[in-house]
């Protein structure tokens, strides 16, 4: 690497590209900086090389103005790659077609390869098909592989066929949580050249990696290719907004209601397109988890980034999810050589503006149903839920009139229902209380989501009140349907290690997967008779999930309104079995003596202090994981193109459930190769 600035230093058995050393040059301001722009000002000065970047950039940004920041683009080179299978797999014949084309020119199919890491994570493509018994994890796993077998075995392919691009597979995580545990190195070392960890992913929800001190986020397919080939990620120079947290969030109050806050918050001033950095007292209080909470909902208040900067308790962090001492103790050093090192404290930084947020302020809550970032007090749920049905739909209401708001619809059992009764010698008819849907009635409760699911306080919350419930004698109703998807296997092990996970079980919560499920709308089918009163009866009916996204009918075509929350307050609302209630002032049901059980009966903050599953742990995945060992292994450089399975014809099978009587359920046209015509492309274009 060049070094146009003179700014190398000897670091341990290599060297780094020393901010210090660029501040001593003239420009002066940089320790005043904010720490995601220093960091990003590490890479550009680095990557200094003439051509991909040139020395004004350099200058531009360590000049940089935090009150009126330059119009001009940053070259951000980045250290590595994130991509899920969705918005993978598509990069990934991208490169296979550039290799075919390759070798049609006769050339060695390996000259192309990613110049960076690259990481795909399996986690979009499992769907809850089913759910609430001890069989469904087993169950969807191997609907998934039926449904993505085509993919898979390209994917196998590929991670044997690249030397730099890996595949973490099915059933292992949400790629977001196993970028935390897994993936992120927080320093690299390369040719003896050390430097911060830094990415961009295919995924809007990369930026929970910020929780973590790392500056990443999501972008398009094209931008992660020029990624992946070496090529800097260019954006306009960003306004950073600083949020100063102080005080300490009360017993009772979650870091999922922290984050709706500050969502509503952000949103209100306009954060999008800008860096947004949280510092102080309070920031420095919050635990890793809590933070990559805040982080990861970073495209729902609409900023770039939601980033804290290193400290303690990112090391605490690394070394609770096993990293080797040596990691710790090099993250220390590299960024306390940079200056980069501790939570700054108010008056250190230069931002653009400054929030002020006091955690003592924040409330239990929800946000819904149709935005994130429309937050409702818990207690408030049911008045709020009221106004909304009265209001009209163009003002973003449901327009139900007065005369329809008693609106009940009774479940009509399907005929498979039917024919079992009669098969087993019983009435064609019930013979017990039929089950009714009105407006609030909660048919899906999920604990799902990158956002919620990798933070042991909240999910051990989440079994806490279940254990409180099941001994109360509460019972979740049985047209709830419950699901439980953690973000990682950690997560799994630490409800077992507790006892937790039994009484999630007895609610229904049992595991249904590892990856993205409700949140991305691959909530699966609702029981026929479910979906049917519903449409008949032009129910509000509601999901209430530990999610991100509650866009009308992203969770489920037939759920119209849909509630973010903490995961403890999904159970609750499960066992309520509506969302038109005061969970403050009405119960959650009867124990067995009749007596009426409020949530606090149920309800059980986590105390802060070091508990079971924090314990440190062994990497949640090796490269050797046996899940796709019934994928069939493609050896070579190139990919043989064999005949793509499918359950149309010639087509992928979809990922998702097709609706049967939506427009999606018609039949397709043959379609040509796409892979061929790519080839075609590239080869027309290298000529």
């Amino acid at each position: 690497m060049t070094d146009p600035f003179s700014t190398q230093r000897p670091f341990r058995q290599g060297h780094l590209y020393s901010l210090p050393a660029l501040a001593e040059q003239g420009y002066k301001g940089i320790n005043r900086l904010p720490v995601s722009i220093r960091v990003v000002l590490e890479s550009v000065l680095r990557n200094c090389d003439g051509e991909r970047v040139r020395k004004e950039d350099v200058e531009t940004l360590a000049n940089y103005n935090a009150v009126d920041p330059s119009k001009s683009e940053i070259p951000f080179v980045v250290s590595r790659i994130v991509l899920q299978d969705f918005t993978g797999v598509p990069l990934l014949v991208d490169l296979a077609a550039m290799r075919d084309a390759v070798a049609g020119l006769g050339k060695d199919p390996s000259l192309i390869e990613p110049l960076v890491p690259v990481d795909l994570v399996v986690d979009h493509s499992v769907q809850v098909d089913r759910s609430g018994t001890a069989q469904s994890f087993r169950e969807n796993l191997e609907i998934e592989f039926q449904r993505n077998q085509e993919r898979y075995e390209f994917l196998k392919w590929g991670q044997q066929a690249f030397e730099t691009f890996s595949v973490v597979p099915p059933a292992i995580g949400i790629v977001h949580q196993v970028n935390l545990e897994y993936l992120a190195r927080v320093v690299f070392e390369k040719d003896g050249v050390y430097y911060p960890d830094s990415l961009v992913g295919t995924d809007s929800h990369t930026t929970m990696i910020n929780g973590l001190g790392i500056v990443g986020w999501g972008v398009g397919g094209i931008e992660a290719e020029a990624g992946m080939l070496g090529q800097p990620v260019a954006f306009q120079t960003p306004e950073v907004i600083g949020v100063h947290l102080s005080g300490k969030l009360r017993e009772g109050v979650t870091a999922t209601d922290l984050t709706l806050r500050i969502t509503q918050l952000l949103r209100a001033h306009k954060v999008v397109g800008k860096f947004v950095e949280f510092f102080g007292e309070g920031a420095a209080s919050l635990s890793l988890p809590d933070r990559a909470t805040i982080a990861n909902m970073a495209p729902e208040y609409g900023a770039t980034m939601g980033y804290f900067p290193i400290d303690e308790k990112t090391l605490d962090y690394l070394r609770m999810t096993g990293r080797p001492d040596t990691m710790i103790d090099l993250v220390r050093d590299y960024y306390s050589a940079q200056g980069l090192f501790g939570m700054p404290l108010k008056g250190e930084i230069d931002y653009t503006q400054v929030l002020e947020l006091d955690l003592d302020s924040i409330v239990p809550s929800v946000a819904g149903p149709k935005r994130p970032q429309d937050r409702i007090d818990m207690p408030s749920l049911k008045q709020r839920f009221n106004q909304l049905l009265d209001m009209p739909i163009a003002e973003g209401g449901y327009g139900i009139g007065a005369a329809e708001r008693g609106t009940t619809r009774a479940l009509k059992p399907s005929a498979n229902k039917l024919a079992a009764w009669e098969g087993e010698g019983g009435a064609a008819v019930a013979t017990e209380a039929v089950p009714e849907l009105k407006h609030g009635s909660v048919v899906i409760a999920a604990i799902t989501s990158c956002t919620n699911t990798s933070n042991p306080s909240v999910m051990v919350g989440a079994g806490l009140v279940a254990k409180k419930a099941v001994q109360k004698g509460l019972k979740v109703a049985k047209t709830v349907k419950t699901s439980l998807a953690p973000g990682s296997r950690v997560v799994t092990e630490y409800l077992n290690a507790t006892g937790l996970q039994t009484y999630l079980d007895q609610l229904g919560f049992n595991l249904v997967g590892y990856g993205c499920t409700t949140c991305i709308g691959n909530s699966g089918p609702l029981d026929a008779e479910i979906e049917q009163a519903i449409v008949e009866g032009n129910l509000v009916a509601a999901s209430v999930l530990s999610g991100n996204r509650n866009f009308e009918a992203r969770v489920h075509s037939a759920v119209k309104a849909n509630f973010l929350m903490s995961p403890p307050l999904v159970v609750a609302y499960a066992l309520a079995g509506t969302v038109d209630i005061d969970l403050d002032n009405e119960p959650l049901g009867q124990d067995a003596d009749g007596n009426p059980v409020f949530l606090s009966d149920i309800w059980q903050p986590t105390p802060k202090s070091r508990q079971p599953w924090q314990k440190e742990s062994s990497p949640i995945c090796t490269p050797n994981s046996t899940v796709t060992s019934s994928v069939p292994t493609h050896s070579g450089k190139k990919f043989p193109h064999p005949p793509v399975p499918s359950i149309s014809g010639n087509h992928p099978a979809p990922i998702f459930r097709i609706h049967p009587f939506s427009a999606a359920s018609a039949p397709l046209p043959e379609p040509s190769n796409p892979l061929a015509a790519c080839v075609q492309l590239v080869s027309s274009a290298t000529r």
